[in-house]
This record gives C-alpha cells, sequence and structure tokens, in this order.
C-alpha cells in the first residue's frame, strides 16, 4: 500500500500516518535508463539574453566555475536558434519563435561560441542540455515555404499558431507529416553530434505525439546517454522518452499553502498522486522560478512570501529533481522581460550559500538522490499536522527527517509515532539533537530544519 496516499486519507482524522521509510519499487520503474550523472543532478536555467550584460555564450562561460562552486550539474540553456521576424513580439522576439533549428541565434554569438561554451561545461563536470521548441515554428522559418504542408493549417487554410493562446508570433506543425518527423529527429541529433550537448528540454512536451519523443530517445541514446525534461505533467512520457517532467501540482500546493488557500493537505494530496500514479523512475522537476513563472506569475518573492524559503529547502529535500532558475542565487527582485533586454543585476545575497549548502546535502546523503536511486518520502505523524509537514527518506543506509512549519505562528509539536526516534545531525549546523517521545520542537513561522543520519562520505562536485 502507497505511504502517502495513506496519509492523506488519514490527514482529515488525526494527521499524516507514518509507515517504514522505503526505496523505489523496481516494479515500478520507467523504461527510460536514465544516465549515471542524473542521480544527484541539480538543474541550473540559463536564460542567455539576460544571464549577462553581454547576453552571449562567451559571457555566459565566464560564470561556468560559480555555478559548478555552487552544487550545479545539468545546464538547461533556453533556446539558442535564430529568432523569426516576422510577426515578432517587442524587439527581440520570443526565443521559443525559432527561424532555423540547425543555427545559432547571433545574438548570442557563433556556433564556435556555443561549442566551446559546452566544452568548457564539460570540463567542469556539467552536463548541457538546450530548449527544444519542437511543436511550431516562426512564421518566416524557411520551412514555411519549403514544406508548407507540414503545418497546421485553420478551416480557411491559412498557417495558424497554437489555438486558444496568444501565441500569435509562432506556427504549428503537424506530426502526421512523415518528412516532418524525421527533419526534426535528424535537428535534433544534428546538436547532439555537432555541439556534444547531453539532451534536451523539450517545450509543451505534450503537445507532440508521444511515439515521436521515444524514438528520438532512443535515437539519441545511441549516441551518448542524454537526460530529457518534458515541459508536461504526463506520466506516459516517462515510459521510454523522458527522464524528468514538470511538478506543476508542486509548485500550485505551495503557492495555495503561502498564500492562505490551503494547509499542508496540499502536500500530502501532491506526494500521494505522486507515488501512487507515476512510474517509480520518474523525476518530477520542481522550482520556485522558471522562464515562464518568473515573466508572468511573479517572481519566488511575489508568489510565496515568507515561505519562500521553505519552498527552495523542500525541492532538494523532498522527492523531485530542482531547478534554480538564472537570478534566484542573486535574489532577483524582478520579472525579467521575455521580448527585450533585460539583464539581471548580480549581487550578493544569502541564496546563493542556502543553494550550495542544499546541493551539497543532496549530493552527500543518498536519501536525496533523484528517482530511482533515492528514498521515498514517509509522513512522520506528528501533532500539528495542518500547519507542520514532516517525512523521513532513507537510501543506503543514508536517513533525512525534515519539517517545515508552514505558516505564520511559531509551531511547537511532538511526533506522535516513533519513525523519527533517534539521534540526528542538524544539516545546517552539526549539532546532535535526540528525538524519542518526550521530545518537542519549535519552529519559527515559516521556517523549517532537516537532520540526516548514517552520512559517511561526501562526493566532490
Amino acid at each position: 500500500m502507497k505511504s502517502l496516499l495513506l496519509a492523506a486519507a488519514a490527514l482529515a482524522l488525526s494527521g499524516p500516518s507514518a509507515a517504514i521509510a522505503g526505496r523505489y519499487a523496481p516494479q515500478d520503474l520507467s523504461g527510460v535508463r536514465h544516465p549515471d550523472w542524473a542521480k544527484d543532478a541539480v538543474i541550473y536555467q540559463i536564460n542567455t539574453r539576460q544571464f549577462t550584460p553581454e547576453g552571449t555564450f562567451r559571457a555566459a562561460e565566464r560564470e561556468l566555475p560559480r555555478l559548478k562552486a555552487m552544487g550545479v550539474d545539468i545546464l538547461w540553456v533556453m533556446p539558442i536558434q535564430p529568432i523569426g521576424v516576422k510577426n515578432r513580439k517587442g524587439t527581440l522576439g520570443s526565443p521559443y519563435s525559432v527561424k532555423d533549428y540547425r543555427a545559432v541565434n547571433p545574438e548570442f554569438g557563433t556556433l564556435a561560441d556555443f561549442q566551446r561554451f559546452v566544452r568548457a561545461a564539460h570540463g567542469e563536470g556539467m552536463k548541457v542540455i538546450i530548449d527544444w521548441v519542437a511543436n511550431h515554428s516562426a512564421w518566416d522559418n524557411p520551412l514555411v515555404t519549403q514544406h508548407p504542408d507540414w503545418y497546421d493549417h485553420d478551416w480557411k487554410g491559412d498557417f495558424r499558431p497554437t489555438p486558444w493562446w496568444d501565441w500569435s508570433d509562432i506556427i504549428d506543425f503537424d506530426y502526421s507529416k512523415e518528412g516532418l518527423r524525421q527533419y526534426m529527429a535528424d535537428s535534433m541529433l544534428y546538436w547532439v553530434r555537432t555541439a556534444d550537448i547531453d539532451g534536451f528540454r523539450a517545450d509543451v512536451a505534450a503537445y507532440i505525439p508521444l511515439d515521436f519523443w521515444e524514438k528520438v530517445r532512443a535515437d539519441a541514446d545511441r549516441i551518448k546517454p542524454v537526460f530529457m525534461l518534458g515541459e508536461a505533467q504526463m506520466r506516459d512520457l516517462h515510459y521510454k522518452a523522458f527522464d524528468a517532467t514538470y511538478g506543476w501540482g508542486w509548485y500550485n500546493a505551495l503557492a495555495d499553502i503561502a498564500k492562505g488557500r490551503a494547509d499542508t493537505g496540499a502536500l500530502f494530496g501532491y506526494f500521494s498522486e505522486n507515488e501512487s500514479a507515476w512510474p517509480g523512475g520518474a523525476m518530477r522537476m520542481v522550482y520556485a522560478e522558471n522562464h515562464d513563472q518568473n515573466a508572468w506569475h511573479g517572481t519566488g518573492e511575489e508568489v510565496f512570501g515568507p515561505a519562500l524559503n521553505n519552498v527552495h529547502v523542500l525541492a532538494f529535500v523532498g522527492e523531485g529533481i530542482p531547478l534554480i532558475y538564472n537570478g534566484e542565487e542573486a535574489g532577483n527582485p524582478k520579472r525579467l522581460k521575455f521580448f527585450e533586454k533585460d539583464p539581471i543585476a548580480w549581487r550578493e545575497h544569502p541564496n546563493r550559500a542556502l543553494f550550495t549548502r542544499l546541493a551539497a546535502l543532496k549530493s552527500r546523503n543518498k536519501a536525496l538522490w533523484n528517482a530511482p536511486w533515492g528514498g521515498r518520502m514517509v509522513g512522520v505523524v506528528n501533532d500539528k499536522p495542518q500547519k507542520v509537514f514532516s517525512f523521513v527518506r532513507q537510501a543506503s543506509g543514508d536517513r533525512v527527517l525534515a519539517v517545515f512549519n508552514f505558516s505564520a505562528e511559531p509551531q511547537t509539536f511532538r511526533f506522535t509515532e516513533r519513525l523519527a526516534d533517534g539521534a540526528w545531525s542538524d544539516a545546517e549546523t552539526g549539532a546532535v539533537v535526540r528525538i524519542g517521545a518526550d521530545t518537542s520542537l519549535t519552529l519559527a513561522p515559516w521556517s523549517n530544519r532537516v537532520f540526516e543520519q548514517g552520512v559517511v562520505r561526501s562526493r566532490a562536485r
């Protein structure tokens, strides 16, 4: 029986129900063979236009040692291709309006510059995945005139954008055309071979037929082990195509809690569904910001307010593969403009030390490794279940106990079942804390504590 599903059902009565902490069940593993280097990976998204004052690959390359020191493993680079001019939005246009799938946007540099960036990232021990826009192209992509039959058409016979959205700067492809499928797959493999990239983030992945992604993944893996991240919340993508997809439900649950629209039951609902309905090997990407959330919904501070630190910590210690959006480590206070140049104002900020500490914790403690290597979350019963979220994860002799106060008031609480009993080391201070039947803990508003056991190694990052 699924421990967190039972926890969600029990919450209405007396809070989450504890169970024996366990590993991901082998029979739940998807057919995707995750690259070994993804087991404890942290993803960092680069919006090249805004990442540096210059907005180029050469300038971004200078930042790689800093990102490595922060504990980043996978660099997700937003679309690198030239941007369409026809029906362009704003001055510079959207990176997701692709004019040529096998070229580099001169705004960012040359092909040689990008190849050098990838080599430099590999030299630092990081992998590079690029954003891939398979669903649509710019109006002035040469394919429009060369292969107009590859595109979707409305009832009048005209090209059309994705229905219902304000995406007037792009037009949709028609994946019933075999020629389009072959061209798009060959274009993706071109970048694996030509620039030695390590995979893709697939834009609106669920809009593309699943069998297309499954074939591309198999073909790419024959060249080198790749990592595939899909912009979707669709479990079937994990069976043969994608390592990771979005945890939109995770983000929404935390936003509701932060805004006072829900209590911790929203998190039990998300994690119960994640454990019960998704393949055990499915990585769910979790985050406080990405390019869409930042530009259109608000910064992490806008959305989560005083709960933001809890959001950051839960992204690293709960189930899920964490994403850092460029600028979060500097506490970027603004929504970055999407169609204009709007560089990040870099500054020293406590988030940088926080992310560095959390990435090191994730790396050294096997319980926190990504699915399927890490441990499942098991709810630890406490006597303030609507306000305090507590769980244990364990794997390969390592354990983590995490407790979060998701309320605006201090909370003093006890564990009413004994899963958390024992001597723990505070993951931040190293202080030893003994937990038993008579132990009570106090958390300040919107705060957390993370404890660990069993860690005897530290992998150099």
